[in-house]
């Protein structure tokens, strides 16, 4: 077992992606029964992991089948090409969890033969016909969540939410007609746990995902694991947090799942927390069904201090916002944040997680109750190791100085930014009276990511966050208004395939906000050419807030009055487009460095040690499991 002291982050490399080892720091000094706790809850959040291979895509799980069969089981030259081609294509499936992209949603191409691939499934009796344009044909499920402007997005799109045949149009009047015959003081989140699909006669249905539903299976066994965690509950909020989670399952029923969500809000004593089931929209085109998820953490009592200072005035700073006052909102509930160390990632949170997360998603749920937010301390730790002497700032930023701001500044203040994004950017403002939450479509979830993004931008600059002891002095918030800049236009440019444009929602948040702000405050930066390269140029900083703060009140309005044309003309006039010229600019720079652009987390293992009684004695913590066997494995859970 690899002690911390012998702690390796890097693990491995292959294609685009980077896999790290996260430290669980403080597990070994947790008690018994908050170990167990934790072994219990890490159990559940692996036994989903099917449902989301499912949910991206209807060929997944039988592909992932085939795949590994012939990765463990084939007789030939392993050596070969072929082989090692067709290695590094399983390890990117199992990677996004499909064979898809995670990120850019694009199928991956096999560097591997067709041939190579008919002769090792028949060597095992494997009849592979009908998966070869499946894997094969780039022209066959092409995109797993496709966003084009014009395009019908669900017959475009690879992803399983919705039955073959049924089009963008039919969902969304499907919808539209469940929301005007429910609640609309506290509308359930329609949609977020089904299968849209249609019967003989052409009607619409949800298949909903549920105990003796589908995905039935595996949701019986998530309940079984969540049943023994109970027994080791630290009190009894978190008692009745399991237990409603527990309902909601065994009915799919969406009011249970709201009154799961505000039982979970309002239990802030609980050092150990989890999340567990359909969770983000990000993989439906239409933004509205959930994919599985689950996470294990708890609490890192120190850095907790710092997302501490900001919830406790989260009143000052929604009073202070740069908003139309008809968009703060009066009263600040149950607003939660805190820095926690992550025990285990599942579902859509692994391997590639998330940093921060703030949750619940349904906006009067937020309203009436309040949200959690998280920034996951161990993750961001092992990101900030691993990116050590890349040379990236060398290569993208424009002169020594700014390098020099970065690297005394950019951690604390990255670190920052998320949490003003998760903490108080998700849940600050309000939608009029009578929005619909879903009114912005696709376009939703990157105008909501751009909301956060922008209010934390704000916010880092204002000597508030000095007076509270969080940034070192009035300058340092310059190195995150930098590397912001530079990451929208340039550096987060090696994530796209050369001719494809931005699919992905948070990648298109951040586009929109540097090229809106260059565009319409060239006064305050502007892209610049040095040598024969592109830069970042920063005339003003505090030129940068003012702009940020005009976005803001712009973006806000747009959400909290629903106005869907000019949610679709922002996006797509900043967010989608690629500069071609400057992005094989910025791929033939990125290539010299040899960084791999995505990066993802191999889980640690736990283990129950027991006494010479057979009593459980504690729970071992092991960083060692190799990628192929931890994938293997969690296969056969």
């Amino acid at each position: 077992m690899l002690e911390q002291s012998d702690f390796i982050f890097q693990d491995e490399r292959f294609a685009d992606i980077q896999l790290l080892r996260y430290q669980v720091p403080g597990f070994k000094e947790l008690s018994l029964r908050q170990k167990l706790l934790i072994y219990h809850l890490s159990r559940a959040a692996l036994l989903g992991r099917d449902i989301l291979w499912d949910q991206n895509g209807a060929y997944n799980l039988r592909i992932r089948q085939v795949l590994e069969t012939i990765y463990t089981q084939y007789k030939g030259n392993r050596l070969s090409d072929d082989f090692q081609q067709f290695t590094i294509y399983l390890k990117r499936v199992w990677f996004s969890n499909g064979i898809h992209h995670h990120y850019g949603y694009q199928k991956f191409t096999p560097g591997f033969s067709k041939h190579f691939f008919v002769e090792a499934a028949e060597e095992l009796g494997l009849d592979v016909t009908d998966l070869l344009p499946i894997i094969f044909d780039p022209s066959v499920l092409s995109k797993r969540v496709n966003q084009a402007e014009g395009d019908d997005l669900l017959l475009t799109s690879a992803s399983n939410y919705y039955q073959e045949g049924i089009t963008q149009a039919q969902a969304e009047a499907f919808y539209t007609k469940q929301k005007e015959c429910g609640d609309r003081q506290h509308p359930i989140m329609y949609g977020m746990n089904s299968r849209l699909e249609k019967r003989s006669d052409g009607t619409l249905y949800e298949n909903t995902w549920r105990c003796g539903g589908l995905y039935g299976h595996y949701i019986d066994r998530i309940i079984a694991a969540l049943k023994d965690a109970i027994p080791y509950v630290e009190n009894q909020k978190q008692e009745a947090v399991i237990e409603k989670l527990i309902e909601f399952y065994q009915t799919g029923n969406l009011k249970t799942f709201d009154e799961y969500t505000i039982l979970w809000v309002q239990d802030t004593e609980s050092q150990v927390d989890f999340t567990n089931g359909f969770t983000e929209v990000y993989g439906d085109p239409l933004g509205l069904k959930a994919s599985w998820e689950g996470y294990v953490n708890f609490v890192d009592p120190i850095a907790t201090r710092r997302s501490h200072a900001l919830s406790d005035n989260a009143q000052w700073f929604e009073n202070h916002s740069p908003i139309d006052p008809r968009f703060r909102k009066k009263e600040c509930k149950g607003v939660s944040a805190k820095v926690i160390n992550a025990a285990i990632l599942g579902g859509d949170l692994y391997p590639s997680s998330a940093i921060g997360i703030n949750l619940p998603n349904s906006n009067w749920v937020r309203a009436e109750y309040g949200s959690k937010s998280v920034t996951i301390g161990n993750l961001t730790h092992a990101y900030d190791e691993a990116a050590k002497g890349s040379g990236l700032r060398q290569e993208f930023v424009i002169d020594e100085s700014t390098i020099s701001l970065l690297n005394q500044y950019a951690g604390i203040c990255d670190e920052l930014h998320t949490d003003l994004h998760e903490c108080l950017g998700h849940g600050s403002g309000q939608l009029l009276p009578g929005v619909d939450p879903d009114v912005l479509k696709a376009y939703g979830s990157t105008i909501e990511e751009a909301r956060a993004d922008l209010f934390g931008l704000y916010y880092l600059a204002d000597e508030k966050l000095v007076e509270l002891g969080l940034t070192p002095n009035a300058e340092a918030y310059k190195a995150q208004y930098y590397s912001y800049l530079m990451n929208g236009v340039l550096t987060q440019l090696v994530r796209i395939e050369e001719g494809d444009h931005i699919e992905e929602a948070h990648m298109r948040n951040r586009a929109l906000i540097a090229r809106w702000t260059l565009k319409n405050y060239p006064q305050a930066a502007e892209i610049t050419e040095k040598n024969g390269k592109h830069y970042i140029q920063v005339h003003s900083y505090p030129m940068l807030r003012t702009a940020f703060a005009e976005l803001l009140a712009e973006i806000q309005r747009i959400k909290s009055e629903g106005d869907l044309p000019a949610a679709r003309e922002l996006v797509e006039e900043f967010g989608v487009k690629v500069d071609k010229d400057l992005h094989q600019e910025v791929l033939e720079r990125y290539k010299e460095l040899n960084i791999s652009p995505y990066k993802g987390f191999i889980n640690p293992q736990y283990k129950l040690i027991y006494d010479a009684e057979g009593n459980i004695a504690d729970v071992e913590i092991h960083y060692g499991e190799a990628y192929d066997h931890q994938m293997l494995r969690y296969g056969k859970i």
